[in-house]
């Protein structure tokens, strides 16, 4: 009997945690550049959620992409998604052909992350 009612107790647990996670499948993709200039314009998430301006701020969203940089981020007033960081596509990717930085938005209350790619095009024609 106490078995049952342990592995219950950690179903409930389970399902508890994982109905306030909302994991969104699709994904939206941006190209931009190599080596735009900083607050350069990535893409407006706001309008490509479909989120209110108001759930940005009040729901903390925030991008999480490479441990080491932040290459890009959101302005929590207009939901547009811009450039933080210098992005060097030889040094992010070195010789690939394709150059995708990963990016998950995080939005709290209830928790979602939206997964989303920058594609980083080589502007020298190097790849």
């Amino acid at each position: 009997m106490r078995f049952h009612i342990y592995w219950l107790q950690k179903c409930q647990l389970f399902c508890c945690l994982f109905s306030h996670w909302n994991l969104v499948s699709g994904q939206i993709r941006y190209s931009v550049p190599e080596e735009l200039q900083l607050g350069a314009f990535v893409g407006n998430i706001s309008i490509d959620l479909g989120l209110d301006l108001k759930q940005l701020s009040t729901r903390r969203t925030r991008v999480a992409s490479s441990p080491r940089k932040q290459y890009v981020d959101v302005n929590l007033q207009n939901g547009i998604l811009f450039v933080n960081e210098r992005i060097d596509r030889e040094h992010l990717c070195g010789p690939s052909t394709d150059c995708i930085l990963p990016l998950n938005v995080v939005l709290e209350n209830p928790l979602s992350l939206h997964q989303m790619e920058v594609e980083i095009l080589d502007v020298n024609d190097n790849a």
